[in-house]
Parts: C-alpha cells; structure tokens; sequence
C-alpha cells in the first residue's frame, strides 16, 4: 500500500471540479461565481458550500463587489491553493503508478 495522502479538501469531487476548473485559469484571473456555477452546471447552494470550504482552506479567494448596482462575486485560486492542486496532481499520479 502506498503512503501517498490526497489532500481530503480537494478531493471531493465537486471540489475537485471547481479547483480544477480556477487552477485553468491564468495566476491572477478570476471567473464569476454564476460563471462558474453554469460550468460547472452546480446548483447555487451547492457551489457555495465547497467553495466555502476551499476558502476556510484558503484556496480560494472570493471577492464580492458591483457591476453597476447588480452584486457580483469573484472566485480565484490563490497561490496556496494552486500549489495545493499541484500537490494533489502529483500525488494522484504517484498512486496511480504514473509520472509527473
């Protein structure tokens, strides 16, 4: 058996889901929550529970603000979170017999 430990805040599937999908976007992008929630084809709710999780973690950065008078919320990996993604693709792939 292995001793490679996968990071159980990622892991989750639909936080793996949305880590993946903000580590895709350049350092210093962001991407609207409802933006992401149609990608993702997540509930409101739904997205809102993980990516509070991946925030207590602090890997995701929410930024709330206005376009107009209408409330928009920003999601972007922060540089912990990105190097946490990285760790988890390395370890993935040392369980699975792979190589980085």
């Amino acid at each position: 058996m292995s001793d490679v430990e996968l990071d159980p805040v990622i892991h989750a599937q639909a936080r793996l889901r949305v880590v993946a999908t903000l580590a895709a976007l350049a350092p210093g992008d962001r991407i609207a929550f409802t933006r992401l929630q149609e990608l993702l084809e997540m509930t409101p709710g739904n997205l809102s529970t993980h990516v509070r999780k991946l925030e207590d973690a602090e890997y995701v950065a929410v930024t709330k603000t206005h376009k107009g008078r209408t409330p928009v919320t920003y999601l972007a990996l922060t540089t912990t979170g990105r190097l946490a993604f990285e760790r988890y693709r390395r370890s993935l792939a040392e369980l699975l017999g792979g190589t980085t």
